[in-house]
């Protein structure tokens, strides 16, 4: 929510306008009508593999994630079950294990970081003023991956092959020594298809965020829900790297026997702890932001007023992203790491506290200010400071260092997990889903109901954690399955199950209670909170297209119904038959061009499920046939770029009276170019997170110094030196392409490009064949992951070029037209700093041996 003047709460100021939202103006039914014919998705079931609309997409999502949630929970219960007795007769030993993985991995990966997605994606565009995400079918791919791949990890718990490791999948326990079947693999090949979702969703986000807001709504205003989800998306891009190449690693130690885990062979499992908790812990606040941002949002409509210190509340903002990176070794105090590590990191668990109270405090003001209304989201917000703060003050206390050596892996650490999680995310999002709900379905919801499933949910989960602190001061270790010689736990534990099935209660409740709304509550008036931030200036339920027109500079609240209805805004209809939305400055606003974005398309099903092969065929154990689904992948990706751009020139168009913008092939600053730099700082991080296994691997572990290595002369240098060379040329070619792509030559310097990118592919592939057999040592395997990078990098630098040159013979590059070649350019560029890097880090290390 912007700052603004106090919200007038007359019910004049509501009468007037109801029923707009169904029964638009007269003269604004043509623009409805038009826009809806564009922007609808494709009946029946053509419209589930086909659509792409960000307020599809976003439900798809949502829902999603809470039929996981629900699976999660009824996993939770048979925990519990199981727990109630010390002899746990319910289940055995392996079930077990296999059960608490499962729940800890639902609730994280599908379940929290999805919900979020599907609540970005659906609720950005209404909040900014903009008509789509910035890449819609990127949303969809987002989806089907997180749809396939939950699939997946789900139906091995029914086939008994579920991963048993728990969620953080420690090594030396889920090696190929401990853990021979397939149990880990599922989870190392299923979340990192998952994880596509979440880095897609990330780029989505972070780019609609800075260049697809309202004309001239600077960053300086934009709503504080936009800032929460600019910095968790930041935070995505950064923290999920280190996983992925985590997972990637040891699935290949596993697969192909490359020891980066091995301390035999040169390699510590203490590398996959921190790579793990390298993500583990801003996941946290990954999962949180959001959830304050929706607190930001909905407190001040709530309390009658407007958000208290805004500012304040953005720098606690960027606060938390920085800070949130510094923690992640307070989850590794007992593992004997330095005592200055030891003080550092406890100091900077115990500081980010302090942008989190900052919040606190500014909502506690905002409600104290203002004259709160107790309505249902209301409630959660209240469950929510009564639990997120007695989580947070538990937090502190495991940042300690002797109380963390006394308090690990117990019970009380599962305590403070939940309360951080469900206090500080699950509260939130239920507020937040019963204060969007009338925008969502356009009902209003059964009284009674919603509250009963409140204090259902309150009471039972503070019976069931808040006695797992408790057990955890007793001495009970996470992860047992039975404690016979251990009576002093057992009626605890007793009772907490009994609270456990009184909160499931409550949570089925809450599903029925949305479910009955959706079905059978009555219409619900235009904006029932009377909030005036700009998601409530459309009808109920919002339209596919969100606005008839885009609001303006003097059009930036809910008070915008009529004229935006009128078509009196920006972009009013779809005259040319486009799915169009504006495009501005990152900073200012101000508006630059018009984006054409994607319609219906199977592309992305198609996409999810050729990438999906290729785990699957890993899964299977048939790694012969797993490049082939990395070629169809290939194959289906070169189509995303074949229907972009044109082979034309496009007159300007006109955005409003007095303002004509040029169509987004017509400009060097398209969503791509921006998309494209985002997606490098995420693969920025990962090639930083390898580079930090080298360099932790080569000063910390034992079994170094590595074996003499074979290559033993500096000629390998010679190929890899040509290979720099090939590459620094391929940037010169791209950057002439582009300067002179109205030329005759333009086309020639393409193609010089792509064989100047493919003769240093060749190249490193010559590296590749001479290096030392990567199972020795973990120095050789980190050598040939380091190759591995270059490449991947390779191949799509290889591809890009293809793509320019094709663009050029098809007269898609012009005067004011540039096709792919700046995203080529930019990529070659990446993968020529990133080879340099690798080359000296090799070199190095033949010095150093």
């Amino acid at each position: 929510m912007t700052k603004g003047p106090r919200i007038d709460t007359r019910n004049d100021a509501i009468d007037t306008d109801a029923g707009i939202a169904a029964n638009p103006p007269r003269r604004a039914l043509p623009l409805h009508r038009e826009l809806d014919e564009v922007w609808r998705d494709l009946p029946g079931w053509r419209g589930f593999f086909t659509s792409v609309n960000h307020g599809t997409i976003g439900k798809r999502f949502m829902a999603t994630a809470f039929v996981f949630f629900a699976i999660g929970g009824v996993l939770a219960m048979m925990i519990r079950a199981q727990l109630a007795t010390r002899d746990g007769a319910f289940l055995d030993t392996e079930l077990y294990n296999q059960i608490f993985t499962m729940h800890g991995s639902i609730m994280m990966f599908l379940f929290a970081i999805p919900l979020l997605e599907g609540l970005a994606l659906w609720l950005l565009p209404k909040i900014l003023g903009a008509r789509d995400m910035a890449y819609p079918r990127l949303s969809a791919l987002g989806y089907f991956c997180y749809l396939f791949g939950g699939i997946v990890i789900v139906l091995s718990l029914l086939f008994g092959v579920a991963p048993n490791g728990g969620w953080f999948m420690y090594v030396p326990l889920t090696s190929k020594t401990y853990t021979p079947g397939i149990n880990a693999d599922v989870w190392l090949l299923g979340v990192t298809f998952v994880e596509i979702s979440a880095m897609a969703a990330a780029i989505e986000i972070t780019v609609t965020i800075l260049r697809c807001r309202a004309a001239h709504m600077p960053l300086t205003r934009m709503p504080l829900m936009g800032w929460y989800l600019l910095g968790t998306a930041v935070m995505m891009l950064v923290g999920f790297p280190p996983l992925i190449l985590g997972s990637i690693l040891l699935e290949v130690e596993r697969a192909f026997d490359w020891p980066f885990f091995d301390v035999a062979r040169g390699g510590s499992p203490l590398l996959w702890q921190h790579l793990f908790w390298l993500f583990g812990h801003p996941e946290v606040y990954i999962i949180f932001l959001p959830a304050a941002g929706a607190l930001s949002t909905i407190i001040p409509i709530l309390s009658r007023t407007t958000i208290l210190g805004y500012g304040a509340l953005v720098a606690a903002v960027i606060g938390l992203v920085f800070l949130s990176f510094g923690l992640w070794v307070h989850h590794m105090f007992t593992v004997g790491i330095p005592h200055m590590a030891l003080s550092f990191f406890s100091a900077a668990s115990a500081l980010v506290a302090v942008p989190t109270a900052v919040q606190i405090f500014a909502w506690i003001g905002t409600m104290w200010e203002g004259r709160v209304q107790f309505r249902l989201p209301m409630l959660y917000i209240i469950g929510f400071f009564a639990t997120f703060v007695m989580g947070g003050l538990t937090g502190v206390m495991l940042a300690m260092v002797p109380f963390n050596w006394q308090a690990h892996d117990t019970h009380f650490v599962v305590a403070h997990l939940h309360y951080v999680l469900v206090g500080g995310f699950v509260f939130p999002m239920l507020a937040a889903i019963a204060y969007w709900m009338p925008l969502i379905c356009g009902r209003w919801r059964v009284r009674g109901l919603g509250e009963a499933a409140f204090w259902l949910i309150f009471i039972g989960f503070h019976g069931t954690f808040f006695i797992m602190h408790l057990t955890g001061l007793l001495g009970m270790r996470r992860r047992i399955a039975v404690y016979p010689e251990n009576a002093e736990f057992e009626w605890l534990n007793l009772v907490s199950s009994g609270f456990g099935m009184i909160q499931a209660a409550g949570f089925a409740l809450f599903a029925f209670d949305v479910i009955m709304q959706w079905m059978f509550g009555r219409r619900s008036w235009r904006n029932p909170w009377q909030a005036p931030t700009l998601e409530w200036a459309m009808p109920l339920p919002a339209p596919s297209y969100n606005f008839a027109s885009l609001p303006g500079p003097r059009q930036p609240d809910a008070g915008a119904l009529l004229p935006l209805a009128r078509g009196e805004g920006l972009l009013a209809g779809a005259p040319r038959g486009w799915r169009e939305t504006l495009v501005v400055e990152p900073g200012s606003g101000r508006p630059q061009h018009i984006a054409v974005l994607a319609t219906n398309t199977a592309l992305p099903v198609a996409t999810a499920g050729a990438i999906g092969s290729f785990f699957a065929m890993m899964l299977a154990g048939l790694y012969w046939l797993a490049p082939l689904g990395i070629v169809a992948t290939l194959v289906v990706v070169w189509r995303w770029g074949a229907i972009m751009g044109t082979d034309r020139d496009h007159p300007l168009v006109e955005v409003a009276p007095g303002l004509s913008l040029p169509l987004h092939w017509q400009v060097r600053q398209t969503l791509g170019l921006t998309g494209t730099m985002v997606l490098l700082v995420a693969d920025a991080t990962l090639y930083g997170s390898l580079l930090f296994g080298v360099g932790f691997l080569t000063v910390v572990a034992p079994g170094w110094p590595a074996p003499e290595s074979g290559i033993g002369t500096w000629w390998m240098l010679l190929p890899a030196l040509a290979a720099l060379a090939l590459m620094a040329a391929g940037v010169v070619a791209a950057r002439l392409a582009e300067t002179r792509r109205t030329r005759a030559g333009g086309r020639l310097w393409t193609r010089l490009g792509l064989a100047c990118s493919a003769l240093a592919l060749a190249l490193l592939g010559v590296l590749g064949w001479g290096l030392d057999d990567p199972t020795r040592h973990a120095r050789d395997a980190l050598r040939g992951a380091v190759l591995g990078f270059a490449v991947v990098h390779g191949v799509i630098a290889v591809m890009l070029a293809l793509r320019a040159d094709v663009d050029a013979r098809q007269g898609r590059i012009g005067a004011d037209r540039r096709g792919a070649v700046p995203a080529w350019q930019l990529l070659q560029t990446f993968w020529l700093g990133t080879s340099a890097a690798s080359v000296a880090v090799v070199a190095a290390q033949e010095v150093l041996a």
